[in-house]
């Protein structure tokens, strides 16, 4: 068992590619699952299969608060915040995080890999030439971080409920020492398949969700860093073309496009008000 690096999984609704994550990386280092979903037979199939593992469940306060509720039980020098649709991350390739930690003599905040699957619109990479690259945004669906400098952050913000969670943190962490990507750790993040809506209605609601959190997450991160000011002088013109785009798909009475935007339009105009990411899924 290793004794350096625990894995932090999130799961919500994910049972099938949390087992096939234990599969690979069980009894070889210390493994905490949160479930914010309730996943009875999750539990089940890892209480009986996979008992060394820690297990709770949690209620879906978003990702944020499940991985400081998970951080709590890391109990060594480093761990992996781990998504369940990462499907190719094996022992040798942890090892290679502890390797390129030795070697900036732990001065880092947070690491990251390689994506071999995603291209440019779905997230921005170092030049895979260097090894190891200074890149201050690490994406949150696998992040090799100290346990120290978390603590000393305290973790993640859980004002964000979805989207922009990892990126706050990286720049607040990117404080304290650089973040780099080790291009030598090639992985897969097969983006979306951690949730599966059980049915056509569901995946609407979340649609919704994600449509509504995403703009509120982004006004409340620019405020956070940029301030009030410019982050309303950059959201205006977004504000605008929404309303527009309300008003012409009214007339068209095309009203799935004109409800897309109202969502767009009530998060934007959430998170200016301060009011809290409260949307959740049964709210739409």
């Amino acid at each position: 068992m290793n004794k350096d690096t625990s894995i932090l999984v999130l799961s919500h609704k994910s049972e099938n590619l949390v087992i096939n994550l234990m599969d690979k990386l069980y009894n070889k280092f210390p493994i905490i699952v949160v479930d914010n979903s309730d996943d009875l037979e999750l539990k089940k199939n890892l209480s009986t299969e996979y008992p060394k593992v820690i297990f709770h469940t949690i209620q879906n306060n978003g990702y944020g608060a499940a991985i400081n509720f998970g951080s709590n039980y890391i109990k060594t020098k480093y761990f992996i915040i781990l998504n369940p649709d990462i499907d190719d991350l094996d022992e040798k390739k942890i090892i290679f995080f502890e390797e390129a930690a030795a070697r900036l003599d732990d001065k880092f905040s947070v690491l990251g890999p390689r994506y071999t699957n995603l291209d440019v619109k779905s997230i921005k990479q170092s030049n895979k030439d260097i090894e190891i690259a200074n890149w201050k945004f690490i994406s949150g669906s696998c992040m090799f971080v100290k346990k120290k400098t978390f603590d000393l952050l305290n973790g993640f913000d859980e004002n964000f409920f979805l989207y922009f969670e990892e990126s706050d943190f990286c720049l607040r962490a990117y404080k304290i020492n650089k973040n780099y990507q080790i291009n030598k750790i090639k992985i897969k993040h097969n983006i979306g398949s951690s949730v599966k809506p059980e049915n056509l209605k569901e995946k609407e609601k979340l649609d919704k969700l994600y449509n509504w959190h995403f703009i509120w997450s982004k006004f409340f991160y620019f405020k956070k860093h940029y301030g009030f000011l410019i982050s309303i002088l950059y959201f205006l013109p977004i504000l605008i073309r929404t309303n527009i785009k309300i008003i012409y798909f009214r007339i068209l009475s095309n009203h799935e496009k004109r409800m897309k935007y109202e969502i767009r339009n009530d998060g934007l105009l959430s998170s200016i008000k301060g009011v809290k990411s409260y949307r959740r899924i049964n709210n739409f």
